[in-house]
């Protein structure tokens, strides 16, 4: 028996779901199962492309970071992409204090 590629991100993607709760996804599995939970009505073509690249990547077809970047991009276009806390606090700490 083949054992199946991992399917996990190399960072996991942050969105705020629900009542805007920063939620980790880790994986094209849990990627693509939220987009399968996304409303019907709310689908569009970035949609249908980050869920194809999604089931890609956990079929071993394509990386998991390609399905990754395709996914933070639809979240990104719908507004629910967590802004990066990680590169924020490392943009902070280069020196760039919100001076002008």
């Amino acid at each position: 028996m083949a054992l199946m590629p991992s399917d996990d991100f190399e960072r996991p993607v942050i969105i705020l779901a629900g009542a805007g709760i920063p939620t980790a996804v880790s994986s094209a599995m849990e990627a693509y199962m939220f987009l399968a939970d996304w409303p019907g009505s709310r689908r569009d073509t970035a949609h249908a492309f980050a869920s194809k690249a999604c089931l890609a990547a956990v079929r071993g077809d394509i990386e998991p970071d390609t399905a990754r970047g395709l996914f933070a991009s639809w979240a990104e276009k719908h507004d629910i992409l967590a802004p990066d806390v990680a590169a924020f606090a490392s943009s902070r700490r280069k020196g760039s204090h919100g001076t002008a």
